[in-house]
C-alpha cells in the first residue's frame, strides 16, 4: 500500500487495498466467476428492499462484450477492451406500488445502485481481481444497442479482470497506474450542519 492509501482512522484493509487499475491481462473471466461477483452485488442493501439495480454483462470474446466496448468513450477504449468482462450498471427509476396504477419514482435508485457497485468491487477484490467503473461511455448508444427502457438509468460500465503490468497501457496512462489518495476525512464530514470549503 502506498503512502496515499493510509487511512486517518483504523479500518479494514479491504477498503484501502481496493483500487481501480486500467491495465488488464486480457484474460477472459469465466462465467461462474462473474456470477459470483454479481451475486455479491445482489445482496447489497436498498431502500424498501426494492433492489432497483440491474446489470448487463459481456464476457471477453463474445458479441455482448464487443457491443458494450463499442459504447465506451475514446479514452476508455484505449485500455478497457483488455478486461475479462464488461458490466453495465443500471437502475430502475420507477415502480408500481401495490394498489396504485401509475408508476411512482424510486428516489433511492442511484444510491442503491452505488451500494451494489461497491459490493461488486469488493467481491472482485476478494477473488484477486479488479474492477474499474467508467462514466465515460455513450449512454444513448448503450440504451439503443442494449434495448434499455426509458425508465432505467445507465450509471457506469465496469471493466473486470486480472490486473496486468502498467507497460500494457499507452504511455500516457502508465504513470497514472497506481492507487490514488483521498481527501482527508475532515474535508468530508461535518457535525450538525453543512459547513464545507468548496
Amino acid at each position: 500500500m502506498t503512502d496515499v492509501r493510509q487511512p486517518d482512522f483504523r479500518i479494514d484493509p479491504q477498503f484501502t487495498e481496493r483500487w481501480s487499475p486500467r491495465a488488464f491481462t486480457g484474460e477472459a473471466l469465466e462465467r461462474a466467476t462473474l456470477m459470483t461477483i454479481l451475486e455479491a452485488a445482489r445482496w447489497a442493501p436498498s431502500g424498501s428492499n426494492l433492489q432497483p439495480w440491474r446489470f448487463v454483462y459481456g464476457l471477453r470474446g463474445t458479441p455482448a462484450f464487443e457491443t458494450l466496448a463499442s459504447t465506451l468513450a475514446e479514452g476508455n477504449r484505449a485500455w478497457a477492451p483488455q478486461a475479462g468482462a464488461l458490466v453495465l450498471v443500471l437502475s430502475r427509476t420507477q415502480r408500481v406500488v401495490p394498489g396504485k396504477e401509475q408508476p411512482q419514482p424510486i428516489v433511492s435508485h442511484a444510491f442503491d445502485a452505488g451500494a451494489a457497485w461497491m459490493s461488486l468491487a469488493l467481491q472482485a477484490q476478494a477473488l484477486d481481481l479488479h474492477a474499474h467503473a467508467m462514466g465515460g461511455f455513450d449512454r444513448a448508444m448503450a440504451r439503443e444497442r442494449l434495448g434499455v427502457p426509458k425508465d432505467v438509468e445507465l450509471h457506469a460500465v465496469v471493466a473486470l479482470g486480472r490486473r496486468g503490468e502498467a507497460s500494457l497501457l499507452p504511455p500516457s496512462l502508465q504513470e497514472r497506474e497506481q492507487p490514488s489518495g483521498r481527501l482527508p476525512l475532515s474535508a468530508l464530514v461535518a457535525e450538525g450542519r453543512f459547513e464545507f470549503e468548496g
